[in-house]
C-alpha cells in the first residue's frame, strides 16, 4: 500500500513544510562553512557585482589582514545586506 494511501494527503502535506522567503538580511554562520575566508571572498565578489563596485578591490581589501581583519572589512561593505553569526 502507498504511504499516501495510509497517511492520507492531507497528514503528507502537514508533514511538509514549505520554504520561507522571508525578506531580509542573509545570515553568514561564520563557524560554518559559509565562514570560510574563500567562500566569503566569493560572497563579497557577488555582492559587490551586484552593487556594482570593484569586487577585486573588496577582496584585496580583505586580504590585507588576518581573519577578524577579513570579517571586518566584509561587514563595513555587506553589513546592511548580511548578518554575521558566531
Amino acid at each position: 500500500m502507498r504511504l499516501s494511501h495510509t497517511l492520507g494527503i492531507s497528514k503528507i502535506k502537514e508533514m511538509i513544510r514549505k520554504k520561507n522567503k522571508a525578506k531580509g538580511k542573509r545570515i553568514i554562520d561564520l563557524t560554518g562553512p559559509e565562514g570560510n575566508a574563500f567562500v566569503l571572498m566569493g560572497i563579497a565578489k557577488e555582492y559587490a557585482r551586484q552593487m556594482r563596485i570593484d569586487g577585486n578591490d573588496v577582496v584585496r581589501e580583505m586580504m590585507k589582514g588576518d581573519y577578524e581583519e577579513l570579517i571586518k572589512v566584509f561587514d563595513e561593505y555587506f553589513g546592511d545586506f548580511v548578518i554575521l553569526e558566531r
